[in-house]
């Protein structure tokens, strides 16, 4: 039977492709990384990264024009985060808008698609390394074209775990990530690390270079892609506090197992931010 979201995911890919070309232009181009900021000074969002989501969507309605879209950086000027059922891409076109900033080498151009509130497939291009990690419910994860498969590593104490410290500067929320941080090394594991993008830390677990990735303050568009790439090779998702996950929570463990996924459900401090399909508070 053929896959009725194959030609989808092909246009998924070649949009992504397009849309990191764009980016790594612009990495060369001081002009386009005019910087301001949005929920905090240390949120930060370019021009660059308004034009590639305004491309990547122009480029999907020219397709598939009853399909529905959630993008960073349209929520940000206003529009409603909600996933319904409609066959819905979600966006971010910069993931990493930091390193770009900085030209540090890890920046991604992040595609979820999903349909009955589902995830159907997930692209994640990697620009300036040139990796385009892609996965199909069902069907695998691939890095390139190459099969993607988790570590089969048991111990967290013989781990890499990933994280970030995000965007938040609220004392408390500082807290808690630096305790939670302090919890994992203790444990001890064999070193934490961070690329400055979900989506690419997600696809290292994936990759089986990293055990898991755990974050409390991510966005739907972060993770959406990744999280279909992580579980099509093979690895676990859970919320922090180890139920099923919930990809509007703004909180997530990607791991290689189950094991190690509920061995940092144990250790690190839990807190809630605002949900992503929260109404503003003047409503």
């Amino acid at each position: 039977m053929a896959d009725p979201w194959q030609n989808t995911m092909d246009h998924a890919v070649a949009v992504a492709r397009h849309a990191g070309e764009v980016v790594r232009e612009a990495l060369q181009d001081d002009r386009k990384k005019t910087v301001m900021t949005k929920s905090s000074l240390v949120d930060l969002v370019t021009q660059t990264d308004q034009k590639v989501e305004q491309l990547i969507i122009q480029l999907v309605k020219e397709k598939f024009p009853t399909h529905s879209f959630i993008g960073e950086e349209s929520v940000a000027a206003g529009e409603a985060c909600v996933l319904t059922d409609n066959p819905t891409w979600i966006i971010d076109p910069i993931d990493g808008t930091t390193n770009f900033i900085h030209a540090f080498p890890f920046v991604a151009v992040s595609i979820g698609f999903s349909v009955n509130k589902q995830m159907e497939f997930g692209v994640v291009y990697s620009c300036l390394e040139d990796k385009m990690y892609t996965a199909r419910r069902g069907r695998g994860a691939f890095c390139n074209g190459e099969l993607l498969q988790v570590s089969d590593q048991e111990d967290i104490r013989q781990s890499i775990i990933a994280t970030e410290f995000g965007s938040s500067r609220d004392p408390e929320a500082v807290s808690k990530i630096f305790s939670s941080l302090r919890s994992i090394l203790c444990i001890p594991v064999h070193g934490v690390r961070g690329a400055g993008t979900a989506a690419i830390n997600m696809c290292l677990v994936a990759s089986g270079c990293v055990e898991a990735y755990y974050e409390i303050g991510i966005h739907v568009w972060d993770v959406a892609a990744a999280s279909l790439i992580v579980s099509e090779a093979g690895g676990v998702l859970m919320d922090v506090e180890g139920g099923q996950v919930d990809l509007m929570s703004r909180r997530i463990i990607a791991a290689n197992s189950r094991t190690i996924g509920e061995t940092i459900v144990k250790v690190i401090h839990a807190f809630s931010p605002p949900r992503d399909d929260a109404e503003p508070p003047n409503q």
